[in-house]
């Protein structure tokens, strides 16, 4: 093989890996850490949330997830899609303070957060996720953002805290908690619908697909959205540079 040959073959083997890289990384930022994907998010209306959890441990399984709801502007309704191997409780307690609702009622109790555990052989293992859905109402004023502290469990006692709120305009937090904003009211749509249930029905029928498929790690929901599209605009380039890698290199060992 003459020296422009081996420079050739030096060149797309370094394509190759460089593609091979850039693979690896839009996978990792596609299905990072816990997330949520709500089916509204119209003030005072009802939400289908629906939470996509990830397993990152390399040596234990997830057997517990725990998502504190807001205080400040409480849901009134709470409920929860039954996951099969999992047992589901709603915590309802009092709150910090007592709040007043757009209604004029004083609340002094409400859900405070529901608990997800894992019975025996149905734990989250490696290279799988699972989604977790609960019916919420009424959604706060538009503009509030809806935090969603989680704390992640594994076998091993291990915990991962998604706790730390996302700011707008700055990077993202290491451990981010799942959050959403909330928008108004569309001209003519009925945010005081029944309990949100056309929505809430379409997005079982997604989830159901979802969770019938494959379990590989490829699922993180659209928390903040940015990570997720920068994972998979670089996946979708790493494939294209791949590609392109393999073709220069047939090419150059035709002509070698």
């Amino acid at each position: 093989m003459t020296s422009s040959h081996s420079s050739r073959a030096l060149t797309t083997g370094a394509v190759v890996l460089a593609t091979a890289g850039l693979m690896t990384v839009g996978l990792g930022a596609a299905g990072a850490h816990v997330s949520v994907a709500p089916t509204s998010t119209t003030e005072d209306g009802y939400a289908q949330l629906t939470f996509s959890v990830p397993n990152e441990s390399e040596t234990a399984g997830t057997n517990k997830l725990e998502v504190q709801l807001p205080t400040e502007q409480p849901f009134t309704s709470v409920r929860v899609k039954p996951v099969e191997g999992w047992t589901a409780e709603v915590v309802t307690g009092a709150l910090p303070e007592p709040v007043t609702t757009a209604d004029g009622a004083t609340l002094s109790e409400a859900p405070l957060s529901v608990v997800w555990t894992a019975e025996e052989g149905a734990e989250i293992s490696q290279q799988e996720y699972q989604t977790f859905s609960i019916s919420v109402g009424r959604l706060p004023e538009a503009g509030s953002t809806v935090l969603l502290p989680t704390t992640q469990s594994y076998t091993d006692g291990e915990v991962s805290a998604w706790t730390q709120e996302t700011v707008e305009g700055e990077e993202e937090p290491e451990k981010p908690a799942p959050s959403f904003v909330t928008t108004s009211a569309a001209e003519g749509e009925d945010a005081h619908g029944s309990h949100g249930a056309e929505e809430t029905e379409a997005a079982d029928e997604a989830v159901d697909t979802e969770q019938a498929g494959s379990t590989t790690d490829a699922a993180a929901g659209t928390d903040t959205g940015s990570t997720s599209a920068v994972g998979w605009a670089g996946l979708a380039a790493g494939l294209l540079g791949l590609a392109a890698g393999v073709t220069a290199l047939v090419r150059t060992r035709r002509r070698a």
